[in-house]
């Protein structure tokens, strides 16, 4: 029996919810999104909280992913989601220009990478990229794809990697 879909999910002010069938629709400061439900559990609004009730027993599993996903929807137009990469190595830069953004990770070739709608991409230095946005999936995949033109390398660290990854190092080839 999952633990997480017993918990309510609170709505804050300025979120307004809207419950039809098997889709919430959730619409705040930070845009609109929408979650299609699992056949398999139903959405209870008591005021300004959300609760996740499964159709049987054998599926408060589903009951559980549904609620946190729930959650991520009204937090993400709450106050959004935000990713941030450091680009470690000499010469390795980037540069936020509207919809894209382009790389230099030591490639003959600059990288241009193109933002998928409804995410914002900064950089506040040439090493560091600040996605962000409402849509907790696509900030992440976003990150991802980026991060994964040039992981970091194990012996000298070189590479784009997220803010808080640590690189385990490894000893160069003793001769």
């Amino acid at each position: 029996m999952s633990r997480v879909a017993k918990f309510p999910v609170s709505v804050p002010s300025g979120v307004n919810i809207n419950l039809a069938d098997q889709r919430v629709t959730a619409k705040g400061p930070k845009g609109e999104l929408a979650l299609d439900l699992h056949p398999a559990v139903a959405v209870v609004q008591d005021g300004e909280t959300l609760r996740i009730q499964p159709e049987g027993e054998e599926n408060w599993a589903i009951a559980g992913t549904m609620r946190a996903l729930l959650n991520n929807l009204v937090m993400g137009v709450s106050t959004g989601f935000e990713k941030r990469l450091n680009i470690i190595g000499v010469g390795y830069r980037a540069q936020a220009q509207g919809k894209k953004v382009n790389l230099s990770l030591g490639f003959s070739h600059p990288i241009v990478h193109e933002v998928p709608e409804g995410i914002s991409v900064e950089t506040p230095t040439q090493t560091e990229i600040v996605i962000s946005g409402a849509d907790k999936q696509l900030v992440g995949s976003t990150a991802a794809e980026i991060r994964q033109y040039r992981p970091p390398e194990p012996y000298k660290g070189k590479g784009v990697r997220y803010a808080e990854e640590y690189v385990v190092r490894k000893q160069a080839k003793k001769t």
